[in-house]
């Protein structure tokens, strides 16, 4: 099966390999609203550079004082100090066509006619690949990888022809095709339900439009259901005929139990434990073979806090997983609709946060939560609101575990793919 693949030294596939710049040839005060964009760690958690989260630029003329370090599509980018082991490559339809790479980063630079890029970081980003990256680490301070322009000159790879090359690229590239239109999607949902939920329920359109005489733009049985006026409660004001209710009122807060650190493990035995830090990535790496019998096990579309730091509610797209203290869910009665609840204590949460911040004490507590107040509609427009916004967080939902099995079979199959032990 892989008589025809070769060993060959990244020396030998290389048109170039460097190093970003000195520390201090990047700095704050260098940046400018526009120019060339820095590649930073934040863009390389997947196997091509990504553009959403936005960049820091520098001028065109520093750029070019810099011209080592500029890279363009097709360059594969590598972190040598911090977040090792991190590595993308710059694809043909990345936001711009040139880059600089920052200081705890170097890049390689394949020659197209023997190797292409989006093979080479497969590798780089499989098992194999990663121990052979970080096998020159240093071990003490910072993590870091010792003379990374020489030692990655130095590994040697399992290398296909180049039509195979593309096989196997192509196969991993649809998967994560897939997924990144699944994550892309899930984000246009989730504006979408926000948009609505903001002109209903925070800047109050139908009830304004109808004060002023103007047409709300909704169909008229659902612009009936919204009241003429806005009154005066202890909330600021209100549609008329809202009610302010306790947030215990509307909805059951669970809190998270203490699970033992003896029983938790990285390996995949036993549930995952959702901690704060897994909210933001929905990706929980630490799992506990402990049963605890009260505890909770969140599902997917469960609404998930922390109470240390981070405050905001999530939709949990991640797999069931342990409730694990500092940590709440919140479940809504019946009559509440999913979407509307976590939109609504959004905000007395954003609150808390800026109401802590500068000062010590930033832990959300069950006597914080038991204040929280919330202005609630007629039943008949949380129904509405229900029909509309609730298909909209049930396929978040879906695509989300959609994209956890293709990433599942993504990474069964790069390391046998790149390897050869399954061939295309």
């Amino acid at each position: 099966m892989k008589t025809e693949w070769r060993s060959v030294t990244i020396d030998e596939i290389a048109q170039k390999v460097a190093m970003g710049p000195f520390g201090s040839s990047i700095k704050v005060e260098t940046f400018v609203p526009e120019g060339i964009p820095v590649i930073s760690g934040q863009h390389l958690h997947g196997s091509r550079v990504d553009d959403s989260p936005g960049f820091n630029f520098i001028s065109d003329e520093h750029a070019q004082r810099l011209a080592n370090a500029n890279v363009m599509r097709g360059d594969i980018v590598f972190t040598h100090a911090g977040n090792i082991g991190q590595v993308a490559y710059i694809p043909d339809n990345s936001q711009f066509e040139r880059y600089v790479v920052s200081q705890r980063q170097f890049y390689l630079r394949c020659d197209r006619s023997k190797a292409i890029p989006e093979f080479v970081t497969l590798y780089f980003r499989s098992p194999e690949g990663q121990h052979r990256l970080l096998a020159n680490r240093s071990q003490v301070g910072v993590p870091s990888i010792a003379q990374p322009v020489s030692y990655l000159r130095t590994i040697e790879i399992p290398l296909p022809p180049l039509p195979e090359q593309r096989a196997i690229a192509h196969v991993l590239g649809t998967l994560d095709d897939k997924i990144e239109l699944n994550r892309r999607m899930n984000e246009t949902l989730e504006e979408m339900a926000r948009a609505l939920f903001k002109s209903w329920f925070v800047d109050f359109d139908p009830v304004r439009a109808k004060m002023a005489g103007e047409d709300t733009g909704l169909p008229p049985e659902v612009a009936a259901l919204f009241p003429e006026r806005l009154v005066e409660s202890e909330l600021g004001e209100i549609p008329e005929r809202w009610q302010v209710r306790t947030l215990e009122e509307v909805a059951k807060v669970i809190y998270g139990a203490p699970f033992s650190s003896s029983r938790f493990n990285n390996s995949g035995l036993g549930l995952p434990l959702i901690r704060i830090r897994d909210l933001a990535t929905h990706n929980p790496t630490t799992f506990t073979d402990e049963q605890h019998q009260k505890g909770y096990l969140v599902q997917p579309g469960d609404f998930v806090a922390g109470m240390d730091g981070e405050f905001r509610a999530h939709i949990w797209k991640g797999p069931p997983a342990w409730l694990n203290q500092r940590v709440c869910c919140f479940k809504p009665h019946p009559s509440i609709p999913r979407t509307f609840l976590l939109e609504t204590i959004s905000k007395p949460l954003a609150e808390f946060e800026r109401g802590k911040s500068g000062t010590t004490v930033v832990h959300l507590g069950k006597s914080d939560i038991d204040t929280i107040k919330l202005a609630i509609p007629k039943a008949a427009i949380l129904n509405v609101f229900a029909q509309l916004s609730g298909p909209l967080s049930r396929r978040i939902v879906d695509n989300a575990s959609e994209s956890r099995t293709l990433s599942a079979l993504r990474d069964a199959l790069l390391p046998r793919l790149v390897s050869g032990e399954v061939k295309v």
